[in-house]
């Protein structure tokens, strides 16, 4: 790949990803993803709506202190009201206050939302349209025209909403933006009426903005490009309004890596996951494992023949390799593993497994021995690299357990419980015992162990539990049903998973927990 394309990704995280449910941005994430955005090469930042809520107009103050080195900042508004000056009108002047080189423009290109929702005229539509572009682009600024409902609109009365881009055409707007607003257009459909509206406009750049309504945003996004769109809106990770915006992360992949449109450098294609990961956790999001490209799922192998495969040609099961957007590949063992998912596993962990070795198949024994008992190794790598070392005679017990007890008081007429963990241990021969109280059972005996242990080994007061989730299996079983816990822990640097099984949820995630505290004192820095 030599030079760039021309095609401008336009990002609205800021704005339409917000109207996501679930989604809510303070002034600190807004500006933070902002820079990102920048640093990462976007090349339109919309900052948001100033007209609609104060919080958008103190973004756009404080975003006038930053400097941008790639982007350009648009603020998005509307056309003047019907039968209203535009240099009276205050959502314009807003627009203006808000100091950015560019201003985005919702327009009505559908002659029903026209009549119905703006409740004024065609021709009166088609003035506003004109007297605020040419009014905005007088003012020095660059004008991006969203024609909102555009497909349904043509769909409908295509002349009108020709007659609408034409309008925009010649007031000046620097790009004509398609949408599919509602999200119900097929890529057939968005690539015939984006190449019917391009032969129809004289000067300037068309764009599309789809919505994700039939889980085609993507795709939709793609066919418009083919026809002659030059500038892509979207939000990171696909945040929106319903079922969400084009997903720009898949959007820049597939551009780049499958139809030969470098918008980025190499350097910045391959910060594409960092970027996924840093806009979910601003937006205290958990990742999705399984989005395309970036997720933790998209380049994982499980099936024994995949990873067979896999280990002898990657890209027999890889369309890509994960390096260029950040990824890496993620084996993992389980009841459908063979040999090679173990050795190609524990190689990844440091561990120097031979496929064809009778230790390979002692742990993929093992492994799904424990499987058919209801454990899960696939997010539990600290259990899995414990189960290889025990099998490679590489680990020596830190601790043995002695006994526990746990017990649970409940006061009705005060209102509260008690759990209280008392821990019996014995470390390097010396017996200790400890008592702990804690917010719960599970919690009470993770402070009791670790207070047994401390004195013995000191990091220990660096690690934390961050995560702890419970399954029930064979859940038709009631209470006699087998519980699966999985625990994730950290040290402030590393994470890792931990799985314990039992009949009794204190066993299992006695299991998990005792895991986690042997994984970080086996770990060479701590040993």
């Amino acid at each position: 790949m030599s030079t760039l394309s021309n095609i401008t990704l336009y990002d609205t995280t800021l704005r339409d990803g917000a109207q996501g449910e679930g989604i809510n941005f303070s002034l600190a994430d807004k500006l933070r993803i902002a820079k990102r955005l920048d640093a990462f090469g976007m090349h339109y930042i919309e900052g948001g709506w100033p007209g609609s809520n104060e919080k958008d107009i103190e973004f756009f103050r404080e975003a006038k202190k930053l400097s941008f080195k790639h982007a350009k900042l648009a603020a998005f508004g509307s056309t003047r009201r019907a039968n209203t000056a535009v240099e009276k009108d205050p959502q314009v002047a807003l627009l203006l206050e808000a100091g950015t080189p560019v201003v985005t423009l919702v327009c009505k290109s559908s002659v029903l939302h026209v009549l119905e929702i703006l409740r004024t005229t065609p021709e009166e539509n088609l003035a506003m349209i004109r007297d605020t572009i040419r009014y905005l682009v007088a003012q020095g600024r660059e004008v991006i025209f969203d024609g909102e409902h555009t497909f349904d609109g043509y769909k409908a009365d295509s002349a009108y909403t020709t007659a609408c881009y034409q309008a925009a055409d010649e007031a000046g707007a620097a790009y004509l933006v398609t949408c599919d607003t509602n999200g119900g257009s097929l890529p057939s459909e968005i690539a015939r009426i984006t190449g019917e509206l391009r032969a129809k406009v004289k000067q300037a750049k068309l764009g599309v903005h789809t919505h994700d309504d039939c889980g085609l945003a993507v795709a939709n996004a793609l066919a418009g490009v083919e026809a002659g769109a030059l500038q892509v809106q979207g939000t990171v990770n696909g945040y929106g309004e319903r079922t969400g915006n084009c997903n720009l992360i898949t959007t820049i992949a597939n551009l780049q890596l499958k139809m030969g449109r470098r918008v980025l450098s190499d350097e910045k294609l391959a910060e594409l996951r960092d970027l996924s990961l840093f806009v979910d956790e601003v937006a205290n999001q958990r990742p999705s494992g399984r989005a395309p490209f970036v997720g933790s799922a998209a380049f994982a192998h499980k099936g024994g023949i995949h990873v067979n495969a896999v280990n002898k040609l990657a890209s027999s099961y890889e369309h890509i390799e994960p390096e260029l957007i950040g990824n890496s590949r993620r084996v993992l063992v389980g009841e459908l593993a063979g040999r090679a998912n173990i050795m190609m596993k524990a190689r990844t962990l440091g561990l120097p497994l031979e496929e064809k070795s009778p230790l390979t198949l002692e742990v993929l024994d093992r492994i799904k021995h424990l499987e058919n008992e209801g454990y899960e190794f696939e997010a539990a790598d600290a259990s899995f690299e414990l189960l290889v070392r025990k099998a490679m005679k590489q680990y020596a017990s830190f601790f043995e357990l002695v006994e526990y007890h746990v017990s649970i008081r409940k006061n009705s007429e005060h209102g509260y419980d008690t759990c209280e963990a008392t821990i019996k241990l014995s470390v390097n021969g010396e017996k200790v015992y400890t008592v702990a109280e804690g917010d719960g059972p599970v919690n009470a005996l993770d402070a009791a162990l670790r207070t047994a242990l401390i004195q013995f080994y000191p990091q220990l007061a660096q690690m934390k539990l961050v995560d702890y989730k419970v399954r029930i299996i064979d859940s038709t079983k009631g209470t006699a049903a087998k519980t699966r816990v999985f625990i994730e822990s950290s040290d402030g640097e590393n994470s890792w998973g931990t799985v314990g099984v039992s009949y009794d949820i204190i066993e299992a995630s006695w299991r998990a927990l005792r895991d986690s505290v042997e994984y970080l004192l086996s770990r060479p820095a701590s040993a």
